[in-house]
């Protein structure tokens, strides 16, 4: 299957998923539910105000969040299937202690994306051509690379539309 993405959205995409507040945002309702109205300052607190919104906004205007009436700021589906990759990205990461042996983890869904991120545009999903500025130590590390690269290239075409919306407002 190849990714139907021209290389500006493909690019764009990949800017988009590797947003730090997003990472924060999607990983922390996954791992502790839905944040109720009025706490998502108090659970995200290194965040500013304006990152928090902006996050928000872009989260949803994507179809990864929704406001559920009673509960706050929920995962949908399709938000629910990005933590899923996000899971599967920082364990490819983690385990070949890339980009450190000790980091964030939202360093290691960007450094998963800065790997895989130039190929969209180009590379089917049996993962047989990888072209990028990065290289890998071992050949292990590239054939185990193989599980999230076609993870993402799955959830992208599943989810078309995460990468046809507009262009978000930077939110690092």
């Amino acid at each position: 299957m190849s990714t139907p993405f021209p290389p500006a959205e493909a690019r764009h995409t990949a800017e988009l998923l590797a947003l730090r507040s997003l990472i924060r945002l999607v990983t922390e309702i996954d791992d502790n539910g839905a944040i109720p109205p009025r706490r998502l300052a108090a659970t995200l607190p290194d965040l500013s105000t304006h990152q928090l919104r902006s996050v928000s906004d872009t989260a949803r205007a994507h179809g990864l969040v929704r406001i559920a009436p009673g509960a706050g700021l929920e995962l949908t589906d399709i938000g629910m299937e990005l933590a899923d990759l996000y899971d599967a990205m920082a364990r490819w990461a983690r385990r070949h202690a890339v980009p450190a042996p000790v980091c964030e983890f939202s360093s290691r869904i960007r450094h998963v994306l800065d790997i895989v991120a130039p190929a969209l545009a180009t590379e089917s999903a049996d993962g047989l051509s990888r072209p990028s500025a990065v290289r890998l130590n071992s050949a292990e590390a590239e054939a185990d690379l193989a599980r999230p690269r076609t993870l993402l290239i799955q959830w992208l075409a599943d989810n078309s539309q995460v990468v046809t919306v507009s262009e978000p407002e930077p939110i690092a």
